[in-house]
């Protein structure tokens, strides 16, 4: 009987061979992870603004995707302090699994400026990132920084209050006439959430002039600040009102029948995009008279922004001819229906009666801003007269305008109506300063234009007056 015999090949079995191949690529691996190395992580940083002023934010951001991040920090530097003022650390990966996940890239972000760091001063500091990563286990390299020089301001621009005698009345018009310093890239008035740029003083190098009003809701005056701003946020803010004078809102009923909803719900709904009717003419008669007149003063707004850096007019305003009060400026309106109050709103303008399509002439001249239909106005011509002053001409039954065409004093514009929310043939008439209604009966009188803004713009208003 043959036995059979193993032949020696000189070669190691395959299974021995495997195992020397696995134990050499885990000590490489393991070599790699406790003592390798990786390029430094790559930087940036940025500010905004461009520069550190009472706020600004710093974004450094970080990367390394060999061994990943071990920290990011960020540094703020000036005369001798040094803060951090924002840091991130990050996990390694398992020892036991070096493939794991790691953070390759952080974004760090912090808020900076002298609101948060009061020892900040006017001048130069630095900002500067600093990154670590893992990189070996038993081998912590030197981190890695990058570093900007920022500027630092945190002084507001000049400003000065040239005017005497500043005397407002509640839901008034006025003009004041300042000076700021050259750092300065926005002033005007601030009354509450009402803004009013200023404009350059002709003749007058570095003086400025604005425009404004008391809010018809502001019974005291508080939010009236004549402000300058600069490129950093820094802010200046003065009270300059010598004397604010508070006026009594009246009060008025408007009482709504289903033969006055049926009449103007519907037109309205057909000519407004997106308005739908409701489950009941009331109802959409309510969406009407709240969110749909927020929407049209919000529009009203935003034709102020388009206003002329000019005085388009040189003669007296207008009042509409023959024209009968049935309601006056910011009266509030209780809407009654049925016995029963169902809605409040501010009546912002004037409503005057005079014969059925009646023509409207324009209060002085201008540009036409609008003529079209808006909402709750109905059929409107919205004209500018510059520096932010416009006058609104609404429940038009006819336009003879057209949005952007120049007119007259005087010339005719339409012809009184009922659309809209109108409950009867008139002429809904408002002014407004950058979009904010004020109390017409000012802009009527040629004696109060000569003492409120004459004593203070001088050759500068359109009337040909000296300053006083």
């Amino acid at each position: 009987m043959l036995r059979k015999r193993s032949l020696r090949t000189g070669t190691a079995p395959r299974p021995r061979r495997r195992l020397r191949v696995l134990l050499l690529v885990v000590l490489l691996v393991t070599t790699w992870y406790l003592f390798g190395q990786a390029p430094a992580p790559q930087l940036a940083l940025s500010i905004a603004p461009d520069g550190i002023g009472p706020e600004a934010q710093v974004t450094a951001v970080a990367s390394e995707p060999r061994f990943g991040l071990s920290s990011v920090e960020v540094i703020l530097r000036q005369a001798g302090e040094q803060r951090v003022v924002a840091a991130e650390k990050y996990a390694p990966r398992s020892l036991l699994w070096p493939w794991g996940d790691k953070t390759a890239r952080s974004s760090v972000t912090a808020e900076v400026g002298h609101r948060r760091q009061s020892w900040l001063v006017d001048g130069e500091a630095e900002v500067v990132v600093r990154a670590t990563r893992h990189a070996g286990r038993w081998r912590q390299p030197a981190p890695s920084e990058q570093l900007q020089v920022v500027t630092v301001q945190v002084t507001p621009p000049r400003l000065e209050v040239l005017s005497v005698g500043v005397r407002v009345r509640q839901g008034g018009s006025e003009a004041v006439v300042y000076r700021v310093g050259e750092r300065a890239v926005r002033h005007g008035v601030r009354a509450g959430d009402h803004w009013f740029p200023g404009s350059s003083l002709a003749g007058e190098a570095g003086q400025f002039f604005a425009l404004f009003s008391a809010p018809w809701d502001d019974d005291r005056g508080d939010s009236l600040r004549l402000t300058a701003e600069d490129a950093l946020g820094n802010r200046a803010e003065v009270p300059f009102v010598d004397h604010f004078t508070p006026k009594p809102v009246g009060t008025s009923t408007i009482q709504l029948s289903d033969r006055f909803l049926e009449r103007v719900v519907p037109p309205i709904v057909a000519r407004v995009p997106g308005l739908e009717p409701l489950e009941t003419p009331l109802a959409t008669y309510l969406e009407i008279n709240g969110r749909l007149r927020a929407e049209n003063r919000a529009r009203l707004v935003e034709l102020g922004a388009q206003s002329a850096e000019a005085f388009l007019w040189s003669e007296p305003f207008l009042p509409f001819p023959g024209g009968q009060v049935m309601d006056a400026f910011a009266r509030r309106r209780d809407y009654r229906y049925q016995g029963s109050t169902v809605d409040q709103q501010v009546h912002l303008g004037y409503d005057l009666a005079s014969v059925a399509r009646a023509e409207v002439p324009a209060a002085n001249a201008g540009r036409v801003l609008l003529a079209d239909y808006l909402g709750i106005y109905g059929n409107v011509v919205v004209l500018d007269h510059g520096y932010g002053l416009l006058t609104l001409y609404a429940h038009l039954s006819s336009l003879e305008v057209a949005t952007g065409q120049t007119v007259t004093r005087g010339q005719t514009l339409g012809r009184t109506g009922t659309t809209g929310l109108a409950g009867g043939d008139h002429l809904h008439f408002a002014t407004l300063l950058r979009g904010l209604p004020v109390d017409p009966l000012e802009w009527w009188d040629r004696r109060w234009i000569e003492t409120h803004l004459g004593s203070k713009l001088g050759p500068n208003l359109p009337l040909g007056m000296e300053a006083r």
